[in-house]
């Protein structure tokens, strides 16, 4: 119960913006999803081509969001339309306030049928007894048509808890009008993070045309979740690591220094704005105020709706490589978790999900809505086309760890990054503060 409690305080509190291997979760979670997954594996087959009445409930906070509601609301009617024994109802709730409003709603005994998140969700769900295992509950063929890497990012002691719709790893956005005015080839991204640093020595020369100065590197630090998440795969880039691959602390490794030092670096050198959400870097790069920074695929959306003509100076290349690592990235999707409230509705949600991921419902969306990698093997060829040079990015990957408390340990990882930039301490010291805090969060 204290670990569901912290995270309902977490979502509250510190939901800012927005791998291949599961990891671990409790015994009786496990014993309880294994009896589910015998339930549901006899609900999903004895209700196909139900015709009562159903209404789903399904928790989406991107209805609220500008650029993603006619998309769902015109998927809701076209699902209606093929099953029309079935309303779709939605549980609306700010980015920052969803988790939190869906488990309160589960406490009092109304669960909802769908969630459409984060990945990073997936711990919480899982540890609140709510997102249901979906190995006999999907289609086989649908999952057979998956990359199984991906699902396996999505897999906790055998069972997948959520299906994703797309990923979005990190990816180096860059401005090519920048590039040019500072002498470079516009054509060519840097690769190595040494590279990077010789441009942006040009670059941090430069300044708009009405005076504002231009930063040549964004990686958020924000005292965010997310941020720290987005931390865990810069350090990936070096083939550093917070954890191993059983969860445990994992702080004596040249790459997590070497990642960490590189950050000194960047702030030191006034590169990297200071103290900034993503949301922060979309806008410095929208405006021109930003040369290069890390965002996941899907960030465009957020720099386009602030300036429209990005789409005419933004470039996206794979992630830098650091040290001895080859640039890896961090698995980051939005993703389906299903909630059991019965064989009808579970059927229902798991109709609705296979109607959502497919390239008739999909495809315009991942080219001219939300830039995305498709997870699907017979949707490989629906990609924006600002993605084609960073397509290795999406089998790049590092595994996301999949520990309960990841929001909290993420919120830490952020706080390491915040000392060494805002705070001024040396790498060493700043670990070893760090070292403790992040002991007592995995030893809740």
């Amino acid at each position: 119960m204290k670990k569901i409690l912290s995270m309902l305080l977490v979502a509250v509190l510190l939901f800012g913006m927005v791998g291949c291997g599961g990891q671990t979760s409790k015994d009786d979670t496990k014993q309880t999803s294994e009896k589910k997954t015998e339930s549901q594996s006899t609900s999903a087959k004895s209700t196909t081509g139900s015709t009562g009445k159903i209404t789903l409930k399904i928790a989406n906070y991107a209805i609220l969001e500008k650029g993603y509601t006619e998309f769902w609301e015109n998927a809701k009617t076209k699902f209606e339309e093929k099953y029309p024994n079935v309303t779709i109802e939605w549980v609306t709730a700010p980015y920052a306030e969803i988790l939190n409003t869906v488990i309160n709603m589960a406490g009092g005994g109304d669960k909802v049928d769908l969630m459409f998140g984060e990945m990073i969700w997936m711990p919480a769900l899982i540890d609140a007894g709510l997102a249901a295992p979906l190995e006999e509950v999907i289609d086989k063929d649908f999952l057979d048509d998956y990359y199984p890497e991906i699902l396996e990012a999505f897999t906790v002691d055998g069972h997948l808890y959520g299906l994703p719709l797309y990923s979005s790893p990190s990816v180096l956005f860059y401005n090519k009008n920048i590039f040019e005015k500072a002498g470079l080839d516009s054509s060519k991204a840097p690769t190595t993070y040494q590279e990077m640093l010789e441009m942006a020595e040009k670059i941090s020369k430069l300044k708009t045309d009405d005076g504002n100065k231009i930063y040549a590197f964004g990686q958020t630090t924000a005292s965010v979740p997310v941020s720290g998440i987005s931390l865990l795969a810069y350090t990936a880039n070096f083939g550093g690591e917070y954890l191993d691959k059983d969860g445990k602390l994992s702080l004596e490794n040249a790459g997590l220094k070497e990642s960490l030092a590189m950050l000194k670096d960047l702030n030191d050198k006034g590169y990297n704005p200071q103290n900034a959400k993503a949301k922060d870097l979309r806008n410095l790069f929208a405006l021109g105020q930003l040369a290069m920074y890390y965002d996941n695929s899907w960030g465009f959306n957020g720099i386009k709706s602030i300036n429209p003509d990005a789409v005419n100076f933004t470039a996206v290349a794979v992630p830098l490589k650091g040290g001895n690592g080859s640039g890896q990235s961090i698995l980051q999707a939005h993703t389906f978790f299903a909630f059991d409230n019965g064989t009808e509705r579970l059927e229902a949600a798991k109709n609705f999900m296979q109607f959502i991921i497919s390239p008739e419902i999909l495809s315009d969306y991942l080219k001219n809505v939300t830039p995305a990698f498709a997870v699907r093997k017979s949707m490989e060829a629906e990609i924006n086309p600002l993605l084609e040079q960073a397509k290795s990015a999406n089998t790049n990957l590092a595994p996301l760890p999949m520990i309960t408390n990841l929001n909290d340990f993420a919120l830490e990882v952020s706080g390491l990054a915040q000392a060494i930039t805002v705070g001024g301490e040396e790498v060493e010291a700043a670990l070893e503060n760090f070292k403790k805090s992040a002991e007592t969060i995995l030893n809740q």
